[in-house]
Protein backbone atom coordinates (compact mmCIF):
# COMPACT_ATOMS: atom_id res chain seq x y z
CA UNK A 1 0.00 0.00 0.00
CA UNK A 2 1.32 3.44 -0.87
CA UNK A 3 1.65 6.13 1.75
CA UNK A 4 -1.57 8.17 1.67
CA UNK A 5 -1.30 11.90 1.11
CA UNK A 6 -3.17 13.56 3.96
CA UNK A 7 -4.52 16.97 2.99
CA UNK A 8 -5.39 19.89 5.28
CA UNK A 9 -8.95 19.91 6.63
CA UNK A 10 -11.33 22.73 5.77
CA UNK A 11 -13.04 22.62 9.19
CA UNK A 12 -10.78 20.51 11.43
CA UNK A 13 -12.67 21.34 14.62
CA UNK A 14 -15.77 19.73 13.09
CA UNK A 15 -14.18 17.00 10.97
CA UNK A 16 -12.31 15.50 13.95
CA UNK A 17 -15.08 15.58 16.56
CA UNK A 18 -15.50 12.47 18.72
CA UNK A 19 -18.43 10.14 18.07
CA UNK A 20 -20.05 11.38 21.28
CA UNK A 21 -19.69 15.02 20.18
CA UNK A 22 -21.07 14.24 16.72
CA UNK A 23 -24.12 12.45 18.12
CA UNK A 24 -24.81 15.22 20.64
CA UNK A 25 -24.65 17.85 17.89
CA UNK A 26 -26.89 15.77 15.63
CA UNK A 27 -29.50 15.33 18.37
CA UNK A 28 -29.65 19.04 19.16
CA UNK A 29 -30.01 19.87 15.48
CA UNK A 30 -32.55 17.09 14.88
CA UNK A 31 -34.84 18.42 17.60
CA UNK A 32 -34.71 21.92 16.11
CA UNK A 33 -35.16 20.65 12.55
CA UNK A 34 -38.21 18.53 13.39
CA UNK A 35 -39.83 21.44 15.23
CA UNK A 36 -39.04 23.82 12.33
CA UNK A 37 -40.50 21.43 9.78
CA UNK A 38 -43.58 20.54 11.85
CA UNK A 39 -44.48 24.19 12.40
CA UNK A 40 -43.98 25.34 8.80
CA UNK A 41 -44.81 22.46 6.44
CA UNK A 42 -48.44 21.27 6.52
CA UNK A 43 -47.66 17.93 4.84
CA UNK A 44 -45.30 16.90 7.64
CA UNK A 45 -47.62 18.19 10.34
CA UNK A 46 -50.45 16.09 8.90
CA UNK A 47 -48.32 12.94 8.51
CA UNK A 48 -46.88 13.26 11.99
CA UNK A 49 -50.39 13.74 13.33
CA UNK A 50 -51.49 10.51 11.66
CA UNK A 51 -48.63 8.75 13.45
CA UNK A 52 -49.42 10.42 16.76
CA UNK A 53 -46.04 12.16 16.89
CA UNK A 54 -45.17 15.72 17.94
CA UNK A 55 -41.73 17.36 17.96
CA UNK A 56 -41.37 16.87 21.71
CA UNK A 57 -41.34 13.10 21.18
CA UNK A 58 -37.87 13.34 19.64
CA UNK A 59 -35.55 12.87 22.62
CA UNK A 60 -32.91 10.52 21.17
CA UNK A 61 -31.44 9.97 17.72
CA UNK A 62 -33.25 6.62 17.60
CA UNK A 63 -36.55 8.49 17.95
CA UNK A 64 -36.17 9.53 14.31
CA UNK A 65 -37.82 6.19 13.52
CA UNK A 66 -41.08 7.66 14.84
CA UNK A 67 -41.13 10.11 11.92
CA UNK A 68 -42.59 9.41 8.46
CA UNK A 69 -40.39 8.55 5.50
CA UNK A 70 -40.26 10.93 2.56
CA UNK A 71 -39.69 9.79 -1.02
CA UNK A 72 -39.67 11.25 -4.50
CA UNK A 73 -43.40 10.69 -4.97
CA UNK A 74 -44.13 13.09 -2.08
CA UNK A 75 -42.01 15.79 -3.70
CA UNK A 76 -43.84 15.32 -6.99
CA UNK A 77 -47.27 15.29 -5.35
CA UNK A 78 -46.50 18.61 -3.63
CA UNK A 79 -44.94 20.20 -6.77
CA UNK A 80 -43.73 22.88 -6.98
CA UNK A 81 -43.70 24.59 -3.56
CA UNK A 82 -45.80 22.40 -1.25
CA UNK A 83 -42.88 21.38 0.99
CA UNK A 84 -41.29 24.82 1.27
CA UNK A 85 -41.01 26.09 4.84
CA UNK A 86 -40.37 29.78 4.21
CA UNK A 87 -42.11 32.48 2.15
CA UNK A 88 -41.05 32.42 -1.49
CA UNK A 89 -39.84 36.01 -1.13
CA UNK A 90 -37.13 34.65 1.18
CA UNK A 91 -35.98 31.96 -1.29
CA UNK A 92 -32.86 33.13 -3.11
CA UNK A 93 -32.35 30.16 -5.44
CA UNK A 94 -34.30 27.31 -7.02
CA UNK A 95 -32.88 24.08 -8.42
CA UNK A 96 -34.70 21.13 -9.94
CA UNK A 97 -34.21 17.63 -11.29
CA UNK A 98 -34.52 16.95 -15.00
CA UNK A 99 -38.09 15.67 -14.72
CA UNK A 100 -37.48 13.04 -17.40
CA UNK A 101 -39.69 10.51 -15.56
CA UNK A 102 -42.47 12.91 -14.58
CA UNK A 103 -42.73 16.23 -12.83
CA UNK A 104 -39.34 17.58 -11.76
CA UNK A 105 -38.26 17.78 -8.14
CA UNK A 106 -38.09 21.48 -7.21
CA UNK A 107 -35.97 22.55 -4.25
CA UNK A 108 -35.21 25.96 -2.76
CA UNK A 109 -32.49 27.62 -0.69
CA UNK A 110 -32.18 30.70 1.47
CA UNK A 111 -28.90 32.40 2.35
CA UNK A 112 -28.43 30.12 5.38
CA UNK A 113 -28.82 26.99 3.23
CA UNK A 114 -26.34 28.25 0.64
CA UNK A 115 -23.75 29.00 3.32
CA UNK A 116 -23.93 25.40 4.55
CA UNK A 117 -23.78 24.06 0.99
CA UNK A 118 -20.62 26.05 0.27
CA UNK A 119 -18.99 24.67 3.42
CA UNK A 120 -19.87 21.08 2.47
CA UNK A 121 -18.41 21.47 -1.03
CA UNK A 122 -15.23 23.13 0.22
CA UNK A 123 -14.82 20.31 2.74
CA UNK A 124 -15.15 17.49 0.18
CA UNK A 125 -12.90 19.30 -2.29
CA UNK A 126 -10.13 19.64 0.28
CA UNK A 127 -10.52 15.95 1.17
CA UNK A 128 -9.83 15.19 -2.50
CA UNK A 129 -6.61 17.22 -2.49
CA UNK A 130 -7.94 20.50 -3.89
CA UNK A 131 -6.26 23.58 -2.39
CA UNK A 132 -7.06 27.30 -2.62
CA UNK A 133 -4.43 27.90 -5.32
CA UNK A 134 -6.07 25.41 -7.71
CA UNK A 135 -7.70 26.43 -10.99
CA UNK A 136 -10.94 24.54 -11.42
CA UNK A 137 -12.56 23.97 -14.82
CA UNK A 138 -16.28 23.29 -14.66
CA UNK A 139 -17.57 20.94 -17.38
CA UNK A 140 -21.01 20.58 -15.75
CA UNK A 141 -24.00 22.36 -17.21
CA UNK A 142 -25.20 25.41 -15.29
CA UNK A 143 -28.97 25.04 -15.60
CA UNK A 144 -31.33 23.78 -12.91
CA UNK A 145 -28.95 20.90 -12.12
CA UNK A 146 -27.43 21.31 -8.64
CA UNK A 147 -23.94 20.16 -9.63
CA UNK A 148 -22.78 23.19 -11.58
CA UNK A 149 -23.68 26.01 -9.22
CA UNK A 150 -23.17 23.91 -6.07
CA UNK A 151 -19.57 23.04 -6.90
CA UNK A 152 -18.87 26.46 -8.41
CA UNK A 153 -19.67 28.46 -5.29
CA UNK A 154 -18.20 25.88 -2.90
CA UNK A 155 -14.85 25.90 -4.71
CA UNK A 156 -14.82 29.69 -4.80
CA UNK A 157 -15.49 29.55 -1.05
CA UNK A 158 -12.38 27.38 -0.67
CA UNK A 159 -10.41 30.07 -2.52
CA UNK A 160 -10.01 28.43 -5.93
CA UNK A 161 -10.14 30.11 -9.30
CA UNK A 162 -13.24 28.72 -11.02
CA UNK A 163 -13.47 28.56 -14.83
CA UNK A 164 -17.20 28.21 -15.72
CA UNK A 165 -16.67 26.47 -19.06
CA UNK A 166 -19.97 24.55 -19.03
CA UNK A 167 -20.72 21.29 -20.80
CA UNK A 168 -19.85 20.32 -24.36
CA UNK A 169 -17.39 21.80 -26.88
CA UNK A 170 -14.56 19.43 -26.03
CA UNK A 171 -12.00 21.14 -28.24
CA UNK A 172 -12.54 24.37 -26.30
CA UNK A 173 -12.16 22.53 -23.00
CA UNK A 174 -8.78 21.17 -24.02
CA UNK A 175 -7.66 24.60 -25.19
CA UNK A 176 -8.66 26.05 -21.80
CA UNK A 177 -6.73 23.39 -19.89
CA UNK A 178 -3.59 24.32 -21.84
CA UNK A 179 -4.08 28.08 -21.90
CA UNK A 180 -5.34 28.58 -18.34
CA UNK A 181 -3.20 25.81 -16.79
CA UNK A 182 -6.26 24.18 -15.25
CA UNK A 183 -5.46 21.85 -12.34
CA UNK A 184 -8.90 20.44 -11.41
CA UNK A 185 -11.60 19.14 -13.74
CA UNK A 186 -15.28 18.92 -12.73
CA UNK A 187 -17.29 16.62 -15.03
CA UNK A 188 -19.33 13.48 -15.27
CA UNK A 189 -16.98 10.48 -15.54
CA UNK A 190 -18.37 9.62 -18.96
CA UNK A 191 -17.63 13.12 -20.27
CA UNK A 192 -14.16 13.05 -18.73
CA UNK A 193 -13.53 9.81 -20.63
CA UNK A 194 -14.80 11.45 -23.81
CA UNK A 195 -12.43 14.37 -23.25
CA UNK A 196 -9.59 11.91 -22.74
CA UNK A 197 -10.29 10.01 -25.96
CA UNK A 198 -10.84 13.18 -27.97
CA UNK A 199 -7.58 14.61 -26.66
CA UNK A 200 -5.63 11.46 -27.50
CA UNK A 201 -6.95 11.52 -31.07
CA UNK A 202 -5.94 15.16 -31.48
CA UNK A 203 -2.50 15.01 -29.93
CA UNK A 204 -3.26 16.39 -26.47
CA UNK A 205 -0.41 15.57 -24.07
CA UNK A 206 -2.24 14.34 -20.97
CA UNK A 207 0.92 13.14 -19.26
CA UNK A 208 2.43 16.62 -19.20
CA UNK A 209 -0.75 18.65 -18.79
CA UNK A 210 -1.34 20.88 -15.76
CA UNK A 211 -4.38 18.81 -14.74
CA UNK A 212 -3.92 16.80 -11.53
CA UNK A 213 -7.35 16.14 -9.96
CA UNK A 214 -10.74 15.02 -11.26
CA UNK A 215 -13.88 15.60 -9.18
CA UNK A 216 -16.48 13.57 -11.00
CA UNK A 217 -20.17 13.28 -10.22
CA UNK A 218 -23.67 13.33 -11.66
CA UNK A 219 -23.58 9.58 -12.37
CA UNK A 220 -21.90 6.46 -10.92
CA UNK A 221 -18.25 5.92 -11.84
CA UNK A 222 -17.43 2.20 -12.12
CA UNK A 223 -14.03 1.30 -10.63
CA UNK A 224 -12.63 0.21 -14.00
CA UNK A 225 -13.63 3.51 -15.63
CA UNK A 226 -12.13 5.46 -12.73
CA UNK A 227 -8.84 3.59 -13.06
CA UNK A 228 -8.77 4.06 -16.84
CA UNK A 229 -9.33 7.82 -16.54
CA UNK A 230 -6.56 8.09 -13.96
CA UNK A 231 -4.15 6.06 -16.05
CA UNK A 232 -4.79 7.80 -19.36
CA UNK A 233 -5.27 11.37 -18.10
CA UNK A 234 -2.54 11.08 -15.41
CA UNK A 235 -4.73 12.53 -12.67
CA UNK A 236 -6.16 11.53 -9.29
CA UNK A 237 -9.92 10.91 -9.13
CA UNK A 238 -12.05 10.78 -6.00
CA UNK A 239 -15.74 10.03 -5.53
CA UNK A 240 -18.34 12.28 -3.96
CA UNK A 241 -22.05 11.90 -3.35
CA UNK A 242 -25.14 14.04 -3.10
CA UNK A 243 -28.66 14.39 -4.40
CA UNK A 244 -30.92 17.30 -5.26
CA UNK A 245 -33.60 16.39 -2.74
CA UNK A 246 -31.43 16.87 0.35
CA UNK A 247 -29.05 19.58 -0.92
CA UNK A 248 -27.06 18.56 -4.00
CA UNK A 249 -23.41 17.46 -4.11
CA UNK A 250 -21.62 17.70 -0.78
CA UNK A 251 -23.37 15.04 1.32
CA UNK A 252 -20.18 12.96 1.36
CA UNK A 253 -16.76 12.80 -0.22
CA UNK A 254 -13.79 10.47 -0.51
CA UNK A 255 -10.51 11.41 1.16
CA UNK A 256 -7.13 10.57 -0.36
CA UNK A 257 -6.43 7.97 2.33
CA UNK A 258 -9.46 5.92 1.29
CA UNK A 259 -8.75 6.47 -2.37
CA UNK A 260 -5.21 5.12 -2.01
CA UNK A 261 -6.41 2.07 -0.10
CA UNK A 262 -8.97 1.24 -2.77
CA UNK A 263 -6.22 1.22 -5.38
CA UNK A 264 -4.74 -1.88 -3.78
CA UNK A 265 -7.35 -3.79 -5.75
CA UNK A 266 -5.63 -4.39 -9.06
CA UNK A 267 -8.24 -6.85 -10.27
CA UNK A 268 -11.40 -4.78 -10.26
CA UNK A 269 -13.62 -7.81 -10.71
CA UNK A 270 -13.00 -8.37 -6.99
CA UNK A 271 -13.20 -4.67 -6.13
CA UNK A 272 -16.32 -5.04 -4.00
CA UNK A 273 -14.67 -7.71 -1.82
CA UNK A 274 -11.42 -5.80 -1.41
CA UNK A 275 -13.17 -2.54 -0.60
CA UNK A 276 -15.27 -4.28 2.02
CA UNK A 277 -12.13 -5.63 3.70
CA UNK A 278 -10.40 -2.24 3.60
CA UNK A 279 -13.44 -0.43 5.03
CA UNK A 280 -13.07 2.57 2.76
CA UNK A 281 -15.76 4.96 1.69
CA UNK A 282 -16.86 8.58 1.53
CA UNK A 283 -17.00 10.74 4.65
CA UNK A 284 -20.53 11.94 5.37
CA UNK A 285 -20.92 15.54 6.57
CA UNK A 286 -22.51 14.24 9.76
CA UNK A 287 -22.91 17.67 11.32
CA UNK A 288 -25.37 18.46 8.51
CA UNK A 289 -26.89 15.06 7.63
CA UNK A 290 -28.27 12.33 9.85
CA UNK A 291 -27.97 8.98 8.11
CA UNK A 292 -29.87 5.72 8.47
CA UNK A 293 -29.44 2.45 6.58
CA UNK A 294 -32.65 0.45 6.37
CA UNK A 295 -33.95 -2.75 4.83
CA UNK A 296 -35.49 -1.59 1.52
CA UNK A 297 -38.46 -3.91 1.97
CA UNK A 298 -39.35 -3.35 5.63
CA UNK A 299 -37.88 0.08 6.36
CA UNK A 300 -36.32 -1.34 9.53
CA UNK A 301 -32.70 -0.43 10.40
CA UNK A 302 -29.85 -2.79 9.56
CA UNK A 303 -26.64 -3.15 11.53
CA UNK A 304 -23.56 -0.99 11.02
CA UNK A 305 -21.60 -2.20 8.00
CA UNK A 306 -24.61 -4.04 6.55
CA UNK A 307 -25.90 -3.19 3.10
CA UNK A 308 -29.25 -1.45 2.88
CA UNK A 309 -31.03 1.63 1.56
CA UNK A 310 -29.54 4.96 2.58
CA UNK A 311 -31.99 7.35 4.29
CA UNK A 312 -30.95 10.97 4.90
CA UNK A 313 -32.31 13.77 7.06
CA UNK A 314 -30.71 17.20 6.49
CA UNK A 315 -30.22 18.84 9.87
CA UNK A 316 -29.94 22.49 8.81
CA UNK A 317 -32.26 23.00 5.85
CA UNK A 318 -34.58 25.99 6.29
CA UNK A 319 -36.14 26.68 2.89
CA UNK A 320 -36.82 23.09 1.87
CA UNK A 321 -36.56 20.69 4.83
CA UNK A 322 -37.09 16.97 4.31
CA UNK A 323 -37.25 14.28 6.98
CA UNK A 324 -36.05 10.70 6.46
CA UNK A 325 -35.60 10.93 2.71
CA UNK A 326 -35.39 7.51 1.07
CA UNK A 327 -32.63 7.81 -1.50
CA UNK A 328 -33.16 4.32 -3.04
CA UNK A 329 -29.35 4.11 -3.08
CA UNK A 330 -27.86 0.91 -1.66
CA UNK A 331 -24.87 1.39 0.60
CA UNK A 332 -23.48 0.63 4.03
CA UNK A 333 -22.01 2.98 6.64
CA UNK A 334 -19.14 2.48 9.09
CA UNK A 335 -18.07 4.74 11.96
CA UNK A 336 -14.57 3.46 12.69
CA UNK A 337 -11.75 6.05 12.45
CA UNK A 338 -10.13 6.78 9.10
CA UNK A 339 -6.41 6.97 8.34
CA UNK A 340 -6.86 10.59 7.27
CA UNK A 341 -7.76 11.62 10.81
CA UNK A 342 -11.37 12.49 10.05
CA UNK A 343 -13.93 10.96 12.39
CA UNK A 344 -17.12 11.39 10.38
CA UNK A 345 -18.76 8.14 9.29
CA UNK A 346 -18.01 6.73 5.85
CA UNK A 347 -20.53 5.39 3.37
CA UNK A 348 -19.72 2.83 0.71
CA UNK A 349 -19.67 4.22 -2.80
CA UNK A 350 -23.14 3.77 -4.32
CA UNK A 351 -23.05 1.30 -7.19
CA UNK A 352 -26.68 0.16 -7.15
CA UNK A 353 -30.13 1.59 -6.55
CA UNK A 354 -33.21 -0.31 -5.47
CA UNK A 355 -34.99 0.99 -8.57
CA UNK A 356 -32.10 0.01 -10.90
CA UNK A 357 -32.88 -3.67 -10.62
CA UNK A 358 -33.96 -5.54 -13.74
CA UNK A 359 -35.92 -8.76 -13.40
CA UNK A 360 -35.01 -10.97 -16.34
CA UNK A 361 -36.97 -14.23 -16.49
CA UNK A 362 -37.34 -14.21 -12.71
CA UNK A 363 -33.68 -13.37 -11.99
CA UNK A 364 -32.56 -10.08 -10.45
CA UNK A 365 -29.93 -8.28 -12.54
CA UNK A 366 -28.19 -5.00 -11.63
CA UNK A 367 -26.15 -2.92 -14.10
CA UNK A 368 -23.31 -2.86 -11.55
CA UNK A 369 -23.07 -6.65 -11.86
CA UNK A 370 -22.50 -6.30 -15.59
CA UNK A 371 -19.88 -3.58 -14.95
CA UNK A 372 -17.95 -5.79 -12.55
CA UNK A 373 -18.02 -8.83 -14.81
CA UNK A 374 -16.87 -6.88 -17.86
CA UNK A 375 -14.14 -5.18 -15.81
CA UNK A 376 -12.60 -8.60 -15.18
CA UNK A 377 -12.33 -9.45 -18.89
CA UNK A 378 -9.15 -8.40 -20.65
CA UNK A 379 -9.71 -6.43 -23.84
CA UNK A 380 -13.08 -4.96 -22.80
CA UNK A 381 -13.56 -1.24 -22.22
CA UNK A 382 -15.75 0.19 -19.39
CA UNK A 383 -18.37 1.27 -21.95
CA UNK A 384 -21.46 -0.90 -22.35
CA UNK A 385 -25.22 -0.75 -22.95
CA UNK A 386 -28.02 -3.11 -21.88
CA UNK A 387 -31.19 -3.46 -23.93
CA UNK A 388 -34.14 -5.49 -22.66
CA UNK A 389 -37.20 -6.45 -24.66
CA UNK A 390 -39.94 -9.05 -24.52
CA UNK A 391 -40.47 -11.35 -27.49
CA UNK A 392 -43.64 -13.43 -27.37
CA UNK A 393 -43.74 -13.28 -23.58
CA UNK A 394 -40.06 -14.10 -23.05
CA UNK A 395 -37.62 -11.50 -21.71
CA UNK A 396 -34.62 -10.96 -23.95
CA UNK A 397 -31.47 -9.09 -22.86
CA UNK A 398 -28.78 -7.81 -25.22
CA UNK A 399 -25.51 -6.47 -23.79
CA UNK A 400 -23.44 -4.31 -26.12
CA UNK A 401 -19.77 -4.44 -25.14
CA UNK A 402 -17.18 -2.03 -26.49
CA UNK A 403 -13.72 -3.48 -27.13
CA UNK A 404 -10.34 -1.91 -26.54
CA UNK A 405 -8.29 -1.33 -29.72
CA UNK A 406 -5.84 -4.13 -28.91
CA UNK A 407 -8.67 -6.66 -28.63
CA UNK A 408 -10.33 -5.79 -31.93
CA UNK A 409 -9.63 -8.08 -34.87
CA UNK A 410 -10.68 -8.29 -38.52
CA UNK A 411 -11.12 -12.04 -38.08
CA UNK A 412 -14.78 -12.96 -37.71
CA UNK A 413 -13.87 -16.27 -36.10
CA UNK A 414 -11.71 -14.63 -33.43
CA UNK A 415 -14.35 -12.03 -32.64
CA UNK A 416 -17.13 -14.59 -32.44
CA UNK A 417 -15.05 -16.78 -30.15
CA UNK A 418 -14.38 -13.79 -27.87
CA UNK A 419 -18.06 -12.83 -27.92
CA UNK A 420 -19.06 -16.31 -26.79
CA UNK A 421 -16.49 -16.22 -23.98
CA UNK A 422 -17.98 -12.96 -22.69
CA UNK A 423 -21.49 -14.34 -23.05
CA UNK A 424 -20.58 -17.45 -21.04
CA UNK A 425 -18.89 -15.40 -18.32
CA UNK A 426 -21.97 -13.21 -17.95
CA UNK A 427 -24.33 -16.16 -17.76
CA UNK A 428 -22.19 -18.11 -15.29
CA UNK A 429 -22.09 -15.13 -12.93
CA UNK A 430 -25.57 -13.62 -13.31
CA UNK A 431 -27.34 -16.97 -13.84
CA UNK A 432 -29.35 -15.58 -16.73
CA UNK A 433 -28.51 -15.74 -20.42
CA UNK A 434 -28.03 -12.74 -22.67
CA UNK A 435 -26.91 -12.00 -26.19
CA UNK A 436 -23.60 -10.14 -26.45
CA UNK A 437 -22.83 -7.79 -29.30
CA UNK A 438 -19.24 -6.62 -29.69
CA UNK A 439 -18.83 -2.95 -30.55
CA UNK A 440 -15.68 -1.54 -32.17
CA UNK A 441 -13.52 0.88 -30.11
CA UNK A 442 -15.32 4.20 -29.67
CA UNK A 443 -18.53 2.75 -31.08
CA UNK A 444 -20.71 3.32 -28.02
CA UNK A 445 -21.83 6.93 -27.94
CA UNK A 446 -20.30 9.03 -25.16
CA UNK A 447 -22.60 11.05 -22.96
CA UNK A 448 -22.21 14.75 -22.14
CA UNK A 449 -24.44 14.29 -19.09
CA UNK A 450 -25.64 11.30 -17.15
CA UNK A 451 -24.93 8.07 -18.99
CA UNK A 452 -27.93 5.84 -19.58
CA UNK A 453 -26.74 2.24 -19.49
CA UNK A 454 -30.13 0.51 -19.71
CA UNK A 455 -32.95 0.68 -22.23
CA UNK A 456 -35.94 -1.40 -21.12
CA UNK A 457 -38.54 -1.66 -23.87
CA UNK A 458 -40.83 -4.04 -22.03
CA UNK A 459 -42.95 -1.18 -20.76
Amino acid sequence: MSNSVITPMFQPEIETMSREEIRALQLAKLKDQVAWTYERVPWYREKMGELGVVPGDIQTLEDIRKLPFTDKSVLRDTYPFGLFAIPLDDVVRLHASSGTTGKPIVVGYNDHDLDIWRDCIARLAQMAGVVPSDRVQMAFGYGMFTGGFGLHYGLEHLGCMVIPAGSGNTERHLMMINDYQTTVLIATPSYAMHMCEYGEKHGFDWENSSLRIGLFGGEPCPPALKEEIERRMHIICTDNYGLTEVMGPGVSGECLACRDMQHIAEDHFFWEIVECELRCGMHIAEDHFLWEVVDPETGEPVGEGEMGELVLTPLDKQAFPVLRYRTHDLSYVITEPCACGRTHARMKKVRTRTDDMLIIRGTNVFPSQVEDILAGIEGVSPHYRIEVDNDNGLDHMVIMVELLPEAFSDSFEEMDRFRKQIQTKLKDTMLVSSDVKLIEPGGIERSFGKTKHVTDRRN
